[in-house]
């Protein structure tokens, strides 16, 4: 499976990431819509933590067993067939527990009227997500990495 690497000791904390995630996911897909559109502005699905000197992003990992998915009482957490686990805003119900769950502190709740929870999802259709492509550093790179049962994934060797 196709996974976010984040390579820490190139990150310089520029945001960039945050602010194309941000676009990708917005309703024109455009950097300036996406700050001036109507209606709320969507979050990004990944963010950037600082401890000086170091900096990384953080974003879901799609664990080969999710404790996000375990937790959510709706199904809307579910881990498909290409090993993603994906987030159903029409079947989450906003009860956070997948918020809770998550041992990384990827999810996040969305915005709007109803807000559901929002998570990495890999940008589909693109071929490589939002993140990665606009990383000025290539502090983002997407990795093939090994399955195997009971891995919190995300990080390559």
């Amino acid at each position: 499976m196709k996974r976010v690497y984040v390579k820490q000791e190139v990150c310089i904390a520029c945001r960039l990431c945050e602010v194309y995630c941000t676009a990708r996911h917005a309703e024109g897909r455009d950097l300036i819509g996406a700050w001036r559109g109507k209606g709320a502005r969507p979050i990004p699905r990944i963010r950037v933590e600082e401890n000086r000197p170091f900096s990384a992003a953080i974003q879901c990992r799609h664990c080969a067993e999710p404790s996000c998915v375990y937790a959510c009482v709706s199904g809307a957490m579910r881990r498909l067939s290409d090993g993603t686990v994906q987030a159903d805003p029409a079947r989450c119900v906003g009860c956070w527990t997948c918020v809770l769950a998550c041992p990384y502190g990827a999810i996040s709740r969305g915005v709007g009227d109803r807000p559901t929870a929002v998570k990495c999802d890999l940008c589909p259709g693109d071929a490589v997500p939002a993140c990665v492509a606009h990383c000025p550093n290539g502090a983002l790179e997407m990795v093939q990495t090994a399955e195997t049962r009971g891995s919190q994934g995300g990080v390559a060797g």
